[in-house]
């Protein structure tokens, strides 16, 4: 049975927080910009798995951390969903630079 190495996962995570950077720092849509930080911290989630199972003494660890940081995104995500549909009510736009006022 072959197994994975170690730098296939780091090269994955480091492709997809890339992708997510990339779609954070540049989108002007609120949802896309959303989504990209899920793909970072899905990408920080596979660094902790995959040093979790090759790291120097294998433990579960890094399992665990991935749990907290699933049920932090999760929470992130509602808040970040609340907040977008109270602006899109008031601003009728999702596009971030229409959203630089605390007052309509």
């Amino acid at each position: 049975m072959s197994t994975v190495p170690v730098q296939a996962y780091l090269a994955l995570a480091l492709i997809l927080f890339c992708i997510g950077l990339y779609g954070a720092l540049t989108k002007r849509n609120t949802v896309i910009v959303l989504i990209s930080i899920e793909l970072m911290l899905n990408a920080v989630n596979i660094n902790l798995v995959s040093f979790s199972k090759f790291g120097i003494t294998p433990s579960i660890t890094g399992q665990i951390f991935t749990l907290f940081v699933i049920a932090v995104a999760a929470a992130e995500v509602a808040v970040g969903i609340a907040i977008l549909i109270s602006l899109y009510r008031n601003k009728k736009s999702v596009n971030i630079d229409e959203m630089d006022a605390m007052k309509h």
